[in-house]
């Protein structure tokens, strides 16, 4: 058995160490910064929960008060019950989601119950037999028209509770059977205890510690650019090195962040509508580019695609190729991390809301990827025509998905610039 030599440095506290000593503590170190980063967004994320649920408590509290004081009682009377449950059914989670369902609630009320008395008073001007002729063709007309408005995707992705309600309040003071002075009095007692909750619920909701839906959808746009270079960088460890089981398992995590990325559409397009619904507040002013984000969100998801196909080049026989992967370790891990830090620099321009340099730094340092990977395919570099033999076929397919991610990254580029132009971010100052 050979001995084991530890070696005690005398007064070196001062040396930087080595290359290869300081790329360890960097692979040992990363998953402990991972961990550390999402515990505390998971934390902030319990924390807002926790908020919500008190906001929500105090608007119910108060909304009950038109119960429990008899001065509001006798006002609004048994209507009251149309504030409560204004409150539990529009009060969201994010501040632009109980403003989008407030609103729309608001205006299907309005319009269904004022076309509706108009439509309770021509059925009683009728009578007779005509009433409940009148009565039905009304509710069929605007009961279908509304609920093809419905499959309309631009007005299903705003304005599809408003058309619930607006065919809801329509049927009831239509079909309510009184007389017309009644159903104005009636729609007028409940539209007052529904702007009554409304108004709670936006009181609180904006004022007191209020949960932006464009915060949200900020924050997880720019987290998905550190998530795919730390993709590609661990997909760099483990194709070019021959770590333990346990280093590939840690490096193998840029599958899973790449299918995080991959299945952020549907949260993205819900926090557009929301964000869009919102005031100006801190950063964000009227009309900001939110559509942009869907844009973007959309070349990372393509991205994260072509990292994701990267496994292919992986699971290609290692014994085969070795001398090959080898040969051109130098050159890929040097373009790997160039696409890793452009990704950064991308994610740290929207953090920052600063203008992308793109055409004076990053565009020419992709064109010098492009071009180091030209020269990874020719012969003379790797010694042998790789798209001629079996085993160079990994590493071909390699540089093609490299390739591909280059052109896919100079677009993704072109879009934070032009977002950085039409949400009005600064300039680098020198």
């Amino acid at each position: 058995m050979g001995s084991i030599v530890i070696v005690i440095p005398d007064g070196s506290e001062g040396i930087a160490p080595s290359k290869s000593e300081k790329k360890k503590s960097d692979i040992s170190c990363q998953p402990n910064n991972i961990s550390f980063l999402r515990e505390k967004r998971s934390n902030r994320h319990d924390m807002r929960k926790v908020i919500h649920s008190v906001k929500v408590g105090v608007a119910l509290v108060l909304v009950s008060l038109l119960y429990l004081l008899d001065p509001l009682y006798e006002q609004v009377g048994e209507n009251a019950m149309w504030a409560i449950m204004t409150v539990v059914v529009i009060f969201e989670f994010f501040a632009g989601a109980t403003l989008s369902k407030g609103l729309n609630r608001g205006i299907g009320t309005v319009l269904g119950g004022g076309l509706g008395c108009l439509a309770a008073a021509f059925a009683q001007a009728v009578g007779g037999v005509g009433k409940a002729m009148v009565v039905g063709i009304t509710v069929f007309i605007f009961g279908a028209v509304a609920t093809y408005s419905r499959q309309v995707p631009r007005i299903k992705k705003k304005y599809d509770y408003g058309a619930v309600i607006f065919i809801l309040t329509f049927n009831l003071v239509v079909v309510s059977g009184l007389r017309a002075e009644e159903v104005m009095e009636l729609a007028r007692e409940r539209l007052s205890t529904i702007v009554m909750g409304f108004a709670i619920c936006i009181f609180i909701s904006l004022l007191f510690f209020p949960i932006w839906a464009s915060d949200e959808l900020h924050d997880s746009l720019v987290s998905r650019f550190e998530d795919l270079a730390r993709s590609l960088e661990g997909f760099s460890k483990e194709y070019f090195e021959n770590g333990n089981e346990k280093q590939k398992r840690l490096s193998g995590n840029f599958n899973r962040n790449c299918k995080s990325v991959l299945h952020s559409k549907t949260k993205d397009e819900s926090l557009v509508n929301f964000a869009r619904w919102e005031p100006w507040h801190g950063k964000f002013g009227f009309s900001y580019p939110w559509g942009k984000y869907l844009k973007i969100g959309e070349d990372l998801r393509d991205l994260a695609t072509t990292i994701l196909s990267l496994k292919g080049c992986i699971r290609t026989p290692r014994e085969s190729s070795e001398n090959l992967r080898q040969s051109v370790k130098e050159p890929c891990e040097a373009i790997v991390a160039s696409l890793a830090w452009t990704l950064r620099e991308l994610g740290e321009s929207i953090t920052k809301m600063i203008k992308c340099p793109s055409e004076e730094m990053l565009v020419p340092k992709l064109k010098s990827v492009r071009l180091e990977l030209s020269l990874i395919l020719k012969p003379s570099t790797v010694g042998t025509n790789l798209e001629k033999t079996d085993h160079g076929l990994g590493l071909a397919s390699l540089v093609y998905s490299l390739m591909e991610m280059v052109e896919k990254m100079e677009e993704l580029a072109k879009e934070v610039e032009e977002l950085g132009e039409l949400g009005g971010f600064h300039k680098i100052t020198s």
